[in-house]
């Protein structure tokens, strides 16, 4: 009888479900509370990541980057982390490790952090705690102070009308010019324009009419350019600036900038020597163009030929070696002993136009018949040729950068004199003939830009001296 019994409930599969349904909810609990304590530190390193980023980025803001205190960035890093860090659910808000790196102007921060997320079910995991762990780098390298020397062409190429309707109103103007400067898009600034064949007494230079018919001249650009990075105005973000573009990133970058202004025509002429923006700035009003006696006489004594450009010479004497204006440069860094890097600024239209002691010394392709010209009882050859980058490379090899804005040099293919001596250097056009090429060259990587109208030159330097000075930081972990 109760062996029966046995059997039959044995086989009796009424209540299977119910048993089954009890054994496996057992480890359905614990799996879900083990899959909700894991989601939920997962949220938290997330956050906390994101702790870990903002304090990684605050410790390399260009503010930062000048502090060589190291516990000072330690500590700047570690007030951000714990202002986003204080999160409910963990057992204490972590304190991070904090890791500065320097390595000449470049800074690497590291930050590194462990947590507690309390779990909602201890009992079933076997921990009152999950364990989060994290860490984020970042590296900027900050901006160095830096030295610019501002080199501008002003030489008679430069005293063309800045835009095509310009150069139109200009040609209109001196239509009644004597031979030499009639109908020309030149504002020429003659000291004795009377002296010209045809001239009268009562007659005047091209750039008396260029200012009279308030037509703008490349010149005016370029001043416009250079107050625009030296004097403003300029809209800062960093409240209390004033003055321009130059002023507005020293303060961003809490850096120091000095600055010289020079132009250039048969030689190098200083407007003023390295000294604050500021200071710069009050002699803008100086950079004027090259002034000739008459047509075809550069000086009084010195005529046949209308030479004014010398852009090689200009940047040898400026820079070709340790002797000349532009010292070494140094890494730029607040360090004791160190000094400021060094940066040249070139502002011209690219072709040389001077005398040279041999006619070989002057470009293959240059179609100028070359004619002997005396002066001072020395022989020369006048040579119109592209600038030769030769004394680039040089002064790029010194470690100083050098930035060219190439004012285009426009095509003028009804003008003879630039068809027959120019046009085989601007082909197939300003922006990528021989002229252009040889600029680009001279120029550091990445600090090149041109222009094919002037009143597109302020905007243009501007953009390229923040390519140069700009700064930034980032995440790389």
């Amino acid at each position: 009888m109760l062996r029966r019994s046995v059997l039959r409930f044995a086989r009796d599969r009424k209540a299977n479900v119910a048993v089954i349904f009890a054994l496996v909810m057992i480890p359905t609990i614990y799996l879900l509370g083990m899959a909700l304590d894991y989601t939920q530190a997962l949220r938290k390193r997330e956050q906390l990541d994101a702790a870990a980023d903002a304090a990684a980025i605050a410790a390399v803001r260009p503010a930062m980057l000048t502090q060589t205190d190291s516990t000072v960035v330690e500590a700047t890093a570690k007030a951000v982390f714990a202002a986003k860090a204080s999160l409910a659910g963990l057992s204490s808000t972590p304190v991070p490790t904090v890791t500065v790196t320097d390595s000449g102007l470049q800074r690497t921060i590291k930050v590194t952090y462990s947590a507690q997320s309390i779990n909602n079910f201890p009992l079933f995991l076997g921990s009152q705690t999950w364990p989060v762990n994290g860490s984020s780098t970042a590296r900027a390298s900050s901006a160095p102070n830096m030295n610019f020397y501002l080199l501008l062409d002003d030489s008679p190429s430069m005293a063309i009308a800045a835009t095509s309707s310009a150069i139109t109103a200009m040609i209109a103007a001196t239509s009644s010019q004597p031979s030499a400067s009639k109908s020309c898009a030149f504002a020429c600034h003659e000291t004795n324009p009377s002296k010209d064949s045809g001239a009268t007494a009562s007659t005047v230079d091209n750039l008396s009419i260029a200012r009279t018919n308030n037509i703008t001249l490349r010149i005016d650009f370029v001043k416009a350019a250079v107050t625009q990075l030296l004097a403003g105005p300029w809209t800062c973000p960093q409240a209390g600036v004033s003055g321009g573009v130059m002023q507005c990133m020293a303060a961003l970058n809490n850096t120091t900038y000095q600055a010289a202004l020079y132009t250039f025509d048969t030689g190098l002429n200083e407007i003023q020597k390295l000294t604050t923006p500021t200071t710069a700035a009050g002699q803008i009003s100086n950079i004027q163009l090259m002034t000739v006696d008459h047509q075809n006489c550069v000086t009084t004594t010195s005529c046949n030929t209308d030479y004014g450009t010398d852009i090689s010479g200009a940047l040898t004497t400026l820079g070709k070696d340790a002797s000349s204006i532009m010292p070494n440069p140094g890494g730029g860094t607040n360090q004791s002993n160190d000094t400021p890097q060094e940066v040249v600024f070139l502002i011209t239209d690219g072709v040389d136009d001077k005398l040279v002691t041999t006619s070989t010394s002057c470009d293959a392709n240059a179609t100028y018949p070359l004619p002997k010209v005396t002066v001072n009882k020395t022989s020369y050859w006048r040579c119109q040729q592209p600038l030769d980058a030769t004394i680039c490379t040089t002064i790029k090899n010194r470690g100083i950068r050098i930035a060219v804005l190439y004012t285009e040099y426009l095509q003028l293919t009804t003008d003879g004199w630039y068809n027959t001596r120019i046009s085989q250097f601007n082909n197939p056009s300003s922006s990528t003939g021989t002229i252009a090429q040889r600029l680009k060259s001279c120029a550091s990587p990445g600090l090149f830009a041109d222009v094919d109208s002037s009143d597109k030159i302020p905007d243009a330097l501007t953009k390229l001296f923040l390519n140069v000075v700009s700064a930034t930081a980032s995440l790389v972990q």
